[in-house]
């Protein structure tokens, strides 16, 4: 008598695995959001990445950080499972509409990517305001 095993896997978690297949060559990287009065300040930490692998987009609300690593391919090249640590940074925010996406300020140094995004000025912080005694 044969005994089939199904899997316990189920349709939705197969459909997503199916559709996201950038999940499997990019990495999430370790960061630190603080608001500060003006701006909202933006630390990644990507190492082994120069300025040049480094691009900033943002989709309406959403900010999205890719980092590429220089990969070096060696004439002796052997896998040896170091394809999880060798793979790009990616990272996906949700930081809302009240910042000005187009004034941002990046800079890395060192494998620490750093992003200043200025919030937007409303129009009752362009009004001195009137102390009424």
């Amino acid at each position: 008598m044969h005994t089939i095993i199904h899997t316990t896997r189920s349709d939705r978690a197969s459909r997503v695995a199916a559709s996201s297949p950038f999940q499997a060559s990019f990495r999430k990287p370790n960061y630190d959001c603080r608001e500060q009065p003006d701006a909202v300040k933006l630390v990644v930490y990507v190492p082994g990445v120069e300025a040049a692998g480094v691009e900033i987009e943002a989709h309406g609300p959403d900010l999205v950080v890719t980092a590429r690593k220089t990969h070096f391919v060696r004439v002796n090249w052997q896998a040896l499972h170091l394809e999880t640590a060798q793979r790009d940074y990616q990272l996906r925010l949700r930081l809302g509409h009240g910042l000005d996406y187009p004034a941002l300020h990046a800079e890395i140094r060192q494998g620490v990517l750093t992003i200043v995004l200025p919030k937007h000025v409303t129009a009752e912080e362009l009004i001195p305001s009137r102390r009424v005694a």
